[in-house]
């Protein structure tokens, strides 16, 4: 059997297709969404899932490589620096005397499919037209999860008849992002950015089989490789390249040594090795975070996604990057960090893969300093994260951008967006909730808390009326500009701000040592921690307990009404329906405010006034964000209306698996498939962290008949399950020590012998 028949039958034959993503056919209009929807990633090396050749014309849209961390500016005058596209490494040619081979494919037998249990990319074309030859294409591609700067290609070629002259050339395609030339040998190429000077090595190996004996290329360049013979029925042609990228921070003469260290090393492997290894990875990756649904086949293919490509978007080897808006998967937001990573992807990590967790955090440690410059210069003390971070950490959000009717705007996130670092804080938090990492804590978490309280004391200016105030600022419905006391921003501010001075006890009790580093460093003592305290108290939070609301920001109440109903079935944001003027005047919300504020402090709700601002302000929400859906299906999880949080789930879930009119060229949403994660386990689930131990509240959609999951807490392995019909929960302890869960408004302890089975939770 050859090599594409193994790992096809390995992958497709009798497989769970909540496993499998398969497209069949081809429309050049949607291949962008495919390239999008296919991608493989391993958090340093991102590969989006096109083609596997050059099929003649049928090329809709240029390929894209990514490197994590590789950013530059793309002209000397601009400012905003972007992920550079890498060249090419899947490009091949396979050439007839009269031009490509498969310049005609049987549109109907190309077909993808992308493996999300081994992170492999499966395709298969055939060539029908009027050619000498009839030819099936079959690939793999993956970019190993186990060595990450390794990619790896196998090509097979199946002449089914006809005889001719056949050509296969192997290279390296170029970017329209120009890199800097610094080295080219045969099996090796070196870049460097041209304004950054970040350096960029790739080595590489390629073979090729014509029924099983290797032949000597014909032709060798610059990692490019050239065979010519004649094609006969039956031969059975298989190409092999294997790839090895490394990236530095600054010019380096070693980059070339160190990729071909890499590569060495994967040769000696092989292909089989390489791919046995890297399924061993996944294989890991899901043992510690798959979710299986029972009774609802959708939500299963859908968790299976979001999974993958959350696995497959963070590299815990490398803390000078994070996970982009879009990951390594398209050029949406030019690479650049939000807060969606600390909010709606640090809960996975955190929980199924802690060290993905703190390099994502240690990333906010290394760009502390920028943080610090921005607050700087807003006259504040502490630390003001950017809107939109790259690898510096330097505010990078455009000043400009051109709205629906084609006018220019301005660009006010960078400067009045802050609960960024509110939300920077929490992740660090949320963290130290589920690993107690003390080395994390002193080394890094602390500061970071410390510092972004530091900023919401001196942010908050207290005035006249004798309660703080955080005037000129943007929530996360960003269709309000320079609003006063934004709910969101006011209640993260102060809880941020107790959450310093809970780190500083902290600290003082159990790390002296540490605590007089920091006070020292930071300049931090107790005249200013009482200052602290009383700043928290004063901040105004906009709520009203006559009515149990809070109201999003000063003044939103007596703007105009907008019935959405009135709307539904458009196809674009509700800005571009009403105009900016007049949502700017309206109770029209870009995305989750209040709603994002219960999800993640609902104890700052009192009673039944979390589903009353729910109920006030979803039917005013737009949905214009990816990110929105998502907190609103958590939050009605946890109010206990499933059906309508299922609602939501699979709203989120269709953002990157349905075409419907979200345009997702530019790459995955991640952030809505780490809510799609959050609605499952921390909303149906009802799995929430306390400083004493797991806490669950099960709320599964009556077609959810059994969820099963597992997560890591504090050095443990914990198997869940939540059996929807006999409304039982089980908690068994694989790994650690002895454990406090609560369930069912008991508390109860755990043992590696000692599971836990609770009846009548949920419903």
């Amino acid at each position: 059997m050859s090599v594409a028949d193994t790992l096809a039958e390995d992958m497709i034959a009798g497989g769970d297709p909540s496993w499998l993503l398969r497209e069949t056919g081809y429309e050049l209009l949607r291949e962008s969404t495919f390239e999008t929807r296919f991608a493989l990633s391993n958090g340093f090396l991102g590969v989006r899932g096109g083609l596997a050749s050059h099929l003649g014309a049928c090329r809709a849209v240029p390929p894209r490589i990514y490197v994590a961390g590789l950013f530059d500016t793309p002209t000397p005058d601009s400012v905003v620096p972007e992920l550079v596209p890498a060249p090419d490494w899947t490009q091949v040619r396979i050439l007839l005397p009269d031009g490509p081979l498969m310049r005609c494919p049987d549109r109907s037998s190309r077909a993808l499919t992308l493996d999300m249990r081994r992170g492999a990319l499966f395709m298969e074309a055939r060539q029908t037209c009027n050619a000498p030859l009839d030819v099936c294409l079959r690939s793999l591609r993956l970019v190993s999860l186990h060595a990450r700067a390794i990619g790896m290609q196998v090509i097979e070629l199946r002449i089914e008849s006809g005889v001719s002259d056949l050509t296969f050339e192997a290279a390296f395609g170029p970017t329209d992002f120009e890199l800097a030339p610094e080295r080219a040998e045969l099996d090796l190429k070196a870049w460097r950015t041209w304004r950054s000077g970040r350096s960029l090595a790739i080595a590489a190996a390629a073979s090729l089989e014509v029924d099983g004996i290797e032949r000597q290329p014909v032709l060798r360049g610059d990692l490019t490789w050239n065979w010519s013979w004649t094609a006969q029925p039956g031969q059975i042609v298989t190409f092999r390249r294997i790839i090895a990228v490394t990236r530095h921070h600054a010019t380096d003469v070693h980059a070339g040594a160190r990729a071909r260290k890499e590569l060495a090393a994967a040769r000696t492997l092989g292909w089989r090795g390489i791919l046995a290894r890297h399924e061993a990875a996944w294989a890991e990756r899901w043992r510690c975070s798959d979710i299986r649904v029972t009774g609802d086949d959708a939500a299963q293919a859908a968790l299976r996604f979001a999974i993958y490509h959350l696995n497959g978007a963070a590299n815990p080897e490398d803390p000078h990057v994070s996970v982009a808006a879009r990951a390594l998967t398209g050029d949406d937001y030019r690479g650049h960090v939000f807060w969606d990573t600390e909010i709606f992807l640090v809960p996975f990590y955190a929980l199924t893969w802690p060290e993905a967790a703190r390099t994502l955090l240690m990333y906010r440690f290394r760009t502390l300093d920028a943080a610090r410059a921005k607050a700087a210069q807003m006259g504040c003390r502490g630390a003001l994260y950017a809107w939109e971070s790259a690898d510096s950490g330097s505010e990078v959000t455009p000043a400009q951008t051109v709205g629906p009717d084609r006018k220019i705007l301005d660009v006010l996130c960078g400067s009045q967006e802050q609960h960024i670092s509110a939300d920077v804080a929490y992740a660090v938090w949320q963290y130290w909730q589920a690993t107690e990492d003390e080395a994390f804590l002193q080394e890094a978490g602390a500061e970071i808390i410390l510092e972004t309280a530091r900023f919401w004391t001196w942010r908050a200016a207290l005035e006249a009326d004798g309660r703080r105030h955080i005037r000129t600022v943007i929530g996360p419905d960003e269709y309000h500009e320079g609003v006063d006391d934004n709910a969101f921003t006011n209640g993260m501010a102060r809880w941020t701000i107790a959450r310093g001075l809970d780190v500083a006890a902290l600290v003082q009790a159990r790390w002296p040592e540490t605590w007089a580093r920091l006070a020292r460093s930071l300049d931090l003592g107790e005249p200013e921690l009482a200052h602290w305290r009383e700043a928290a108290e004063a901040i105004a939070t906009g709520f009203d307990p006559a009515t149990g609301l809070f109201e999003q920001f000063a003044g939103f109440s007596a703007l105009e009404t907008v019935d959405l109903n009135a709307y539904a079935g458009r196809s674009v944001p509700m800005d571009v329906v009403l105009g900016r003027e007049r949502t700017q005047r309206a109770q029209v919300i870009k995305q989750a405010d209040v709603v994002a504020l219960l999800v993640l402090l609902p104890e700052a709700f009192p009673g039944a006034s979390g589903g009353t601002n729910f109920d006030h302000y979803e039917p005013r929400c737009g949905h214009g964000s990816s990110l929105s859906r998502a907190m609103h299906g958590l939050a009605a999880a946890r109010l206990g209306r499933a059906e309508a949080a299922l609602s939501y789930f699979r709203r989120s879930a269709a953002i990157d698996l349905a075409d419907t009119h979200v345009a997702i060229g530019g790459g995955i949403h991640v952030a809505a498939l780490g809510g799609v994660w959050m609605i499952a386990i921390l909303g149906f689930a009802g799995l929430s962290l306390r400083a004493d131990g797991l806490a669950f509240d099960p709320c599964l959609p009556a077609d959810w008949q059994s969820l099963d999951f597992r997560v890591r807490w504090r050095g443990r392995d914990l198997a869940v399950a939540i059996d929807g019909t006999t409304r039982v929960l089980r908690v068994a302890l694989d790994r650690g020590a002895p454990m406090t869960v609560f369930a069912g408004g008991a508390a109860f302890v755990i043992a590696m012998d000692r599971p836990l089975t609770v009846e009548g939770v949920g419903g």
